[in-house]
């Protein structure tokens, strides 16, 4: 006599979310999600200056990166900012998992993080050489690939 026996099959799935959007038991009004700015003027690191050129920081697909970090990991723009800083400097992922692109060299003075609060305002701040200070959205902006700030050419 032959007996059929059935096993249960475990499936593991690794789920892109370097849109940066975030999981759906996450409400966006429990998260701050953060644009890197990365400044690609000659003097940049020197500091923020209004009209500076500043590019967007894309996935290696070119989506742009928005970090996404819950409230009960940042409590406001500053502290939101320093997290992003951590992943910017390949010293940590977002809240999603994401990482900072290889390809772009890593946030620095000078570079401006755009924080969405989770009431939907948003706060620009530049990188200072110690800490972060607020400043007017940047009006120069470029497209990432081709600068200096990246080794990706088309």
């Amino acid at each position: 006599m032959t007996t059929h026996v059935q096993r249960p099959v475990t499936v593991t799935a690794r789920i892109n979310t370097s849109t940066g959007i975030p999981h759906p038991t996450t409400s966006l009004r429990d998260v701050f999600t953060i644009t890197a700015h990365v400044n690609v003027d000659p003097l940049s690191f020197f500091g923020y200056q209004s009209g500076h050129t500043v590019a967007e920081v894309t996935t290696t697909d070119g989506t742009p990166l928005r970090m996404v970090f819950t409230t009960s990991r940042v409590t406001d723009s500053h502290t939101a900012a320093e997290a992003a800083f951590a992943v910017g400097n390949r010293q940590n992922s977002d809240d999603r998992g994401q990482d900072w692109p290889d390809d772009v060299r890593s946030l620095s003075v000078g570079d401006v993080l755009a924080v969405t609060a989770p009431d939907g305002t948003t706060t620009h701040l530049t990188v200072d050489s110690v800490g972060f200070s607020e400043i007017l959205p940047p009006a120069v902006r470029t497209d990432l690939t081709g600068t200096r700030a990246t080794s990706r050419t088309t």
